[in-house]
């Protein structure tokens, strides 16, 4: 791991200082929200209690590297809280992500993510991390993109139903050029 990370760097610096340009390198980050069902909502309760609910939270952050505009990976790192398991976790991962479409620099894109996720409680032992998403970035003044994505998580932890944690999220993020 230690060694893709260092190649991944090398790359992106000579093909900063390149003659010819094919792509351009970047810095993103994202907040995500998942919304779950309330197990305590009863219909006509008189406690204010409502029927969905925030279950986690999900912050982001990573650089890397876009190709022609067409497709980007990236290495990540972030941090995930789950307020019905009073869970944290530290994933890091890999991203490969693609342009669908483009129109007047928007995008709507898909991407798909692998890697490590971290425990830092012993109740739970670390695992792996997937995700798949898609998304629409929209050109902002300058250099900044505007994120808004739904992404799918799924966290290996054995010790969860079916030693698995999934989740769906909304998000919105930057992408800065």
């Amino acid at each position: 791991m230690k060694k893709t990370v260092l190649y991944f760097a090398l790359f992106v610096v000579f093909s900063n200082y390149s003659q010819e340009k094919i792509g351009r390198p970047f810095i993103s980050g994202s907040l995500n929200l998942t919304l779950g069902i309330n197990e305590n909502y009863t219909i006509g309760n008189n406690n204010d209690e409502t029927l969905i609910e925030p279950s986690a939270l999900f912050l982001r952050a990573g650089f890397g590297y876009e190709f022609k505009r067409r497709l980007a990976i990236s290495f990540n790192a972030g941090f995930d809280y789950h307020w019905h398991y009073a869970t944290s976790a530290f994933p890091t991962y890999g991203t490969l992500k693609v342009n669908i479409t483009e129109f007047e620099n928007d995008a709507l894109f898909v991407e798909t993510s692998f890697g490590k996720m971290w425990r830092p409680s012993s109740n739970y032992p670390d695992g792996n991390y997937y995700g798949f998403g898609i998304g629409v970035q929209a050109a902002g003044v300058q250099r900044w993109n505007t994120i808004i994505r739904l992404d799918f998580h799924r966290k290996g932890i054995i010790g969860f139903e079916n030693n698995r944690l999934d989740s769906i999220s909304f998000g919105i993020g930057f992408c800065f050029f």
